[in-house]
């Protein structure tokens, strides 16, 4: 419950945006009862719900109605219903519904991909990236698992990820590997990001955990998968879409991330309807 009360702060701070120094239109319905219901307007999966909730919650909204983090819904479903004064609800209007329609489409498309990949590799796992929006990071991370998917890193401290430009400066796979090495917990696993199959083959014979396959096509892949599937953790990454997942789940790796489902995807469209009541 701590990490979600803090999660609120920062959305607190995300409506002085809107609200501050004053709404000048919604002054006109201050006092006015209300009552307010978040529609959707296409299919999708649910999430942001549950920071949405305690948000409007400390703001004094009386939440009447709800749908779980998660749940499938329809056109015209009700996925949130609240009650308090209609200036206050118009203030959090559009805030509120970027943060669902946003955090809605990553699980929604992340679902979908991991229902494709896995229909040809029961097994693997779909993960997400650093490529999320400034100060949303910790929100679009919860929509990816929602949506079934791993967050992977959520900041630079949380694993050894090694890449191009580290090798460049080190001087190659190997050293990168030696010389990170001496700075890093035993806690922490290392990551590689490789371009070939002697690259690969190298970073395992350093001693990384797990390699990371960068921009390699689904054949260049496959040699990897074959020579290294069950000695150490695959993960396949860039330019990774719905359009051509299934290539790459074919090929036996264990990990697919991808910046698409945070960087490229499509809000779900939702309404706020509101209605005056005794």
């Amino acid at each position: 419950m701590i990490v979600e009360r803090l999660a609120v702060q920062k959305l607190l701070a995300m409506l002085e945006e809107d609200v501050l120094p004053e709404d000048v239109t919604s002054k006109a319905v201050k006092g006015i009862k209300s009552r307010a219901s978040i529609i959707a307007k296409e299919d999708g999966l649910l999430a942001g719900n549950k920071f949405i909730i305690l948000f409007l919650e400390q703001l004094g909204f009386k939440i009447l109605d709800k749908m779980t983090d998660g749940s499938a819904f329809k056109k015209g479903d009700r996925l949130l219903e609240f009650e308090g004064d209609g200036e206050d609800i118009l203030v959090v209007e559009r805030l509120i519904l970027n943060i669902l329609s946003r955090l809605s489409g990553i699980a929604t498309i992340t679902s979908h991909m991991v229902k494709l990949a896995r229909s040809v590799n029961p097994n693997i796992i779909i993960a997400g990236t650093r490529k999320t929006t400034p100060g949303l990071r910790i929100f679009e991370k919860y929509a990816i698992e929602v949506g079934g998917g791993d967050p992977h890193r959520y900041n630079l401290s949380d694993m050894v990820l090694i890449k191009d430009n580290h090798i460049a400066l080190l001087g190659g796979v190997k050293p990168a590997i030696e010389k990170v090495k001496k700075y890093v917990s035993f806690s922490k696993k290392i990551e590689v990001e490789v371009t070939s199959l002697k690259e690969a083959l190298e970073a395992y014979e350093a001693g990384a955990d797990i390699i990371l396959l960068d921009n390699m096509s689904p054949k260049e892949i496959e040699e990897v998968v074959e020579r290294l599937k069950g000695k150490i953790l695959l993960e396949a990454s860039g330019r990774i879409t719905p359009e051509n997942i299934l290539e790459y789940a074919k090929t036996g790796v264990d990990i697919i991330s991808s910046g698409y489902i945070t960087h490229s995807v499509k809000s779900i469209d939702l309404s706020l309807d509101i209605k005056k009541i005794d």
